[in-house]
């Protein structure tokens, strides 16, 4: 092999065919993940587009799809483009994933929503989510793989570092585009009326013409349109590139697995590996990763009340100054392992989460943390309260406590609850007023009337208490102007704080795929590491959102959510710190006993 002269010279430059391998790879994975995230970021704005006209029956079956799409069908994706990078090379499998990926980013972008085609539409844009999943299930694995088999055996965390930035370069990608699009389309297009499912403009409240922004109604399309131009470079970098050597090898060898997805996990040798990969890798590395970018953005958007533009900007510059920590820590686990650096970032994680949401509350919005102060007791039948976990927004619950417990959380409110004796309707006491809650058991009138009357007492109470309910009247709130208008002592904190959480993410997520691939033997390297990967990712990072809220509805606790997170942290600790092999990174994965 031509890389064993690259043992023991780490301090060595990156050759050009090097870094045409690391550009061809990371620019492509970067171009998924941006189409990945486009659909995330605009999913409220694109369902109204595509579902809202349905019956609500048939609009929860679609947002089930759609979801489904975007984080269970991944590790299918994994399976299918696994099996053949294994198969047929690494190369040609992820120019596969990044033509599906890009042709279905650009199709949403001119597909015809329901008032032009009907219930097609909302048909083919679900097809096209689960064509981008799997090919995000593919892309990665593939990506990673070809890097590290191109790399010096000494520089593999370094090497692999910059596709572990990808994913984090992607959503900011996402985020400063749709914000330039935003603001562009907005400022010089009027806005465009709301239509009903007939495709008739409807009226709001005060008979006046119920109106939408005009990226909401088509500026959206523009971001998807756009990746067109990013596809077509990617690929024309992908196809200058040459298969990796160690597939190569074993190819001429005749040694490459003819059935790779049973060799991997029907073999108990090669399928313990893949579940001490999950459970002692990735699934801790998925909750930190996701906690530290998604549920960061969604927690200081959602839960601390900073509106969305300032929410973006503040997480795209954490997102900056904090994505070179991919390549020190990818680099350093050359050095050191890659298991004490991931381990290390769950620990801190689990150890530092509460204290640094709270500090995150306090900063972004000092009226809503001084309101905190204030009790709030729910009094309630236990066996009338629901355990709220609703992935897809679809679930009902229409118990009394369920709805005041679910009022009281999407307020940010902080309460405790008693128990009621059995058959109690549910109240909640803000301060010193008691305010009677309601079951939804009644006709749709009679359920309107009473949610109206419930949540303009709990919004009057709560107000009194001092919570923001009116965002207008909050001059405590963080708010950003611009891009660059973050060098006020507030939001440099709120970025500081911010920062560390995306440090966090590159301790766990820069030496990953180094780990990942060194655990696999050649022959089926692509399908071993790249399910684990996704499942860790796919299903245990994409419940967070959905777990979290549940768990701080339940307690009454904005921040009990992210037990979700420390647990699985901790559990990786645990089973990482016994079952993981030390020192991968010294392993020579291009030797025949690794192969076999």
């Amino acid at each position: 092999m031509a890389y064993a002269a690259d043992v023991g010279t780490r301090s060595r430059p990156m050759t050009a065919e090097e870094r045409k391998v690391i550009l061809a790879s990371s620019a492509g994975t970067i171009f998924e993940w941006y189409d990945f995230y486009l659909y995330g970021s605009l999913a409220a704005i694109i369902g109204a587009q595509f579902f809202t006209p349905f019956p609500e029956a048939t609009r929860n079956v679609f947002a089930l799809l759609a979801f489904a799409a975007g984080f269970i069908v991944r590790p299918f994706g994994a399976l299918v483009f696994g099996s053949l990078g294994d198969l047929i090379g690494r190369k040609y499998t992820f120019l596969m994933t990044i033509m599906i990926m890009g042709v279905s980013t650009f199709l949403v972008g001119l597909l015809p929503n329901y008032y032009s085609w009907g219930i097609a539409a909302p048909i083919i844009l679900v097809g096209l989510r689960m064509l981008q999943g799997l090919a995000l299930g593919g892309e990665y694995g593939g990506a990673a793989v070809y890097v590290a088999e191109h790399a010096p055996q000494n520089q593999r965390g370094y090497f692999t570092a910059f596709i572990q930035t990808t994913a984090t370069l992607g959503l900011l990608l996402s985020l400063i585009i749709i914000l330039m699009v935003q603001g562009y389309v907005n400022g010089n297009y009027p806005d465009q009326p709301v239509l009903d499912a007939m495709g008739v403009a409807t009226t709001a409240a005060d008979g006046s013409p119920a109106m939408m922004k005009a990226f909401n109604a088509w500026g959206w399309r523009i971001p998807f349109l756009g990746s067109i131009v990013l596809l077509a470079i990617s690929l024309y970098i992908r196809l200058q590139m040459n298969e990796s050597p160690a597939f190569k090898k074993i190819k001429e060898e005749g040694s490459a697995s003819k059935a790779p997805l049973r060799e991997a996990f029907g073999q108990w040798k090669n399928a313990k590996i893949a579940l001490i990969a999950l459970f002692g890798l990735t699934a801790g590395q998925a909750v930190v990763w996701y906690s530290g970018q998604f549920y960061a953005l969604f927690f200081i958007q959602n839960v601390v009340k900073v509106d969305s533009f300032t929410s973006n900007v503040l997480v795209a510059w954490s997102l900056i100054l904090g994505t070179g920590g991919f390549l020190f820590f990818g680099s350093l686990s050359d050095r050191i392992g890659r298991k004490p650096i991931i381990l290390a970032g769950c620990l801190l994680a689990a150890l530092t989460y509460f204290p640094i949401f709270k500090a995150l509350t306090y900063t972004a919005n000092p009226m809503l943390a001084h309101a905190h102060e204030t009790a709030i007791v729910v009094s309630a039948d236990p066996a009338d309260c629901s355990f709220q976990f609703n992935p897809v927004g679809t679930a009902k619950f229409t118990n009394s406590c369920d709805i005041v417990k679910a009022a009281l959380t999407s307020r940010s409110a902080n309460s405790e609850t008693v128990d009621a004796a059995p058959g109690t309707i549910t109240s909640v006491k803000v301060g010193t007023t008691d305010i009677p809650g309601y079951a939804a058991k009644g006709t749709a009138e009679e359920n309107a009337a009473a949610k109206a009357a419930f949540d303009k007492s709990l919004n009057d109470a709560l107000t009194t208490a001092g919570y923001p309910i009116v965002a207008a009247d909050n001059t405590t709130v963080a708010k950003a102007a611009h891009f660059f208008d973050i060098f006020t002592a507030q939001k440099l904190k709120i970025v500081v704080i911010l920062t560390y959480l995306i440090l966090l993410v590159t301790m766990v997520y820069g030496p990953i795929a180094a780990m990942l691939v060194e655990l696999f033997p050649t022959r089926i390297r692509y399908s071993g590491m790249s399910l684990p990967y996704h499942i860790g990712n796919g299903w245990f990072g994409g419940l967070l959102p959905a777990t979290a809220f549940a768990i701080s509805a339940q307690s009454g606790n904005i921040y009990a959510g992210l037990w979700y997170a420390i647990v699985i942290a901790v559990m990786t600790v645990v089973i990482g710190t016994i079952f993981v092999p030390n020192g991968t990174h010294k392993k020579d994965i291009f030797s025949d006993a690794n192969n076999r």
